[in-house]
């Protein structure tokens, strides 16, 4: 099942809460019609009525069709507290003047706060560059909805050249704050600014970090495959800029592209690598690819941890 980014979502400057909503319930008319209908993807209301359970929770109503007692459930009575770990650095503003990496990230978290929502789950959000720049705790009220999907849609307001990625680190200061056993939601495209050697040993101690907390983790890996990727550019001369840094290099496009495919591939692979042995689920999200598959790959996580 796969839904590519249409137009309404390359123009959207609006409200970040209703895009989420659209893009969620056509995902779940589309799990009817597809061979994961068994996903549950609606939340339980209530719950069978144990001996010990406050006697005020029944639905007495619900006991008068059914003769039985069920439990009214509360926000507070969540079955998964979820962490989404954006990653804001400026490489995430790739491709320039277009619909980028961030722009897709944040509404895949959108739409999976409100698929959480939903199922009564919690959410916390946490966003990094080379530093943490946010970290909010795990609650599944509408007012903490509200306040993150606010924050999100300043993210996409914003526009930031030169700040760079550090991610090892803030794996590491959000290990710390999360307190209960989570599920821990990265976006990232997973280049850093630091030497390449240096990041993936870094990267794979903070994820263990995690791993050590009892937290489980998936990593969205978000590029814009065909070029970041494929390295699809026309045959001819380019002055490519590093997004982070400000450097530039001047160049030919063919006469690059071979060396660039072998070492992307080798990093990739060296990441994945690292993710396996770790036990950690790692997604490709291609941007043109649409939000279906990460809606996806969240469920069957969810599923596994049920």
């Amino acid at each position: 099942m796969q839904s590519p980014i249409d137009e309404t979502i390359l123009h959207f400057n609006g409200n970040l809460e209703l895009l989420a909503r659209q893009v969620v319930e056509g995902f779940i008319t589309g799990l009817h019609k597809s061979p994961f209908h068994g996903f549950s993807v609606e939340f339980a209301e209530h719950r069978l009525y144990n001996v010990g359970d406050n006697v005020k929770n029944i639905d007495w109503k619900l006991y008068a069709r059914t003769d039985k007692l069920f439990s009214k459930r509360y926000e507070e009575e969540t079955n998964l507290r979820c962490q989404f770990i954006v990653d804001v650095s400026s490489s995430m503003y790739f491709p320039l003047k277009a619909y980028n990496k961030l722009n897709f990230s944040v509404q895949a978290v959108a739409a999976l706060i409100y698929l959480l929502k939903r199922q009564r789950d919690a959410f916390g959000l946490s966003l990094f560059t080379d530093h943490l720049v946010l970290n909010t705790p795990a609650k599944s009220t509408t007012t903490h909805q509200k306040y993150l999907f606010a924050r999100l849609e300043e993210i996409l307001k914003a526009e930031q050249m030169n700040v760079k990625t550090n991610l090892e680190q803030a794996l590491h200061q959000i290990a710390e704050l999360i307190h209960k056993r989570s599920l821990v939601v990265v976006f990232s495209d997973m280049l850093n600014t630091v030497h390449e050697a240096h990041h993936i040993e870094g990267l794979f101690s903070a994820l263990q970090h995690l791993k050590f907390n009892k937290h489980e983790v998936i990593i969205f890996n978000v590029t814009e495959k065909g070029r970041e990727v494929d390295f699809n550019f026309e045959n001819r001369p380019y002055q490519f800029v590093d997004m982070e840094t400000g450097a530039t290099l001047k160049t030919h496009a063919s006469k690059v592209k071979d060396a660039y495919l072998i070492k992307m591939q080798e990093y990739r692979q060296a990441i994945q690598l690292k993710c396996t042995q770790y036990k950690i689920d790692m997604v490709d999200a291609d941007i043109a690819q649409g939000f279906y598959p990460i809606l996806q790959a969240y469920l069957i996580k969810r599923q596994k941890m049920s």
